[in-house]
């Protein structure tokens, strides 16, 4: 089957619910030209404020982000032009000076924890998949991720999560569950997690059956 693309395929979920995991098993399996892009790419450059402050900013609210250069840059995708994608440092809460050039292919794999909250953003995604895991799976996941990948101590990571993450997950990333198309366990196994959203593609309007 052919797809008939750019297909833009959105992943969300609570922080740590196993999302880039299961992207990454994705692009590996799917039979399909694949590009990722990431809402993580887009929150807002703090640069402005001393560091202390931005250690205090929510960037677990949804005002964290710049939705409207990533709406902009979907629809620029969506018209087959490339774009150039920010690159943000976690370490330090700004944008680097350099930027990521990406292009529309069949599949467009859209992932981030606020993705399905914004509507217009709902609406440019042509099928919508939420991951699931409980809270303390979560927890467990981002203190070590933290730890790794951000340059934060596991108390900071775990002061974090019970400070914004929780109580921003309850308010608005559980909620936009309601919006997805399918709702994926993120404890499951993520090769049989991708087998099934592959099957979901091939029997929507978006698969046509290969020419001789």
């Amino acid at each position: 089957m052919t797809i008939v693309g750019p297909i833009f395929l959105g992943i969300a979920g609570g922080s740590c619910s196993g999302k880039t995991t299961l992207v990454s098993t994705l692009v590996s399996s799917l039979p399909y030209e694949v590009t990722t892009l990431t809402f993580d790419s887009y929150y807002c450059d703090q640069g402005h404020l001393p560091m202390k402050e931005r250690a205090l900013v929510n960037y677990d609210h949804p005002d964290s982000l710049d939705v409207s250069l990533f709406i902009n840059d979907l629809r620029t995708l969506r018209s087959g032009k490339p774009v150039s994608t920010p690159i943000y440092d976690f370490a330090t809460h700004t944008r680097q000076s350099e930027t990521v050039e990406i292009n529309g292919t069949e599949i467009v794999l859209i992932d981030g924890i606020l993705l399905l909250v914004f509507q217009e953003v709902c609406e440019l995604l042509d099928l919508k998949i939420f991951v699931e895991a409980p809270q303390s799976i979560r927890s467990e996941r981002r203190i070590i991720r933290d730890a790794l990948e951000r340059g934060r101590s596991p108390e900071q990571a775990r002061s974090q999560f019970l400070r914004t993450v929780q109580p921003m997950h309850e308010k608005f990333v559980e909620p936009s569950m309601a919006e997805a198309d399918l709702v994926i366990n993120g404890e499951s196994n993520p090769l049989e997690s991708a087998q099934q959203i592959q099957s979901v593609l091939l029997n929507t309007k978006f698969a046509r059956p290969d020419t001789p």
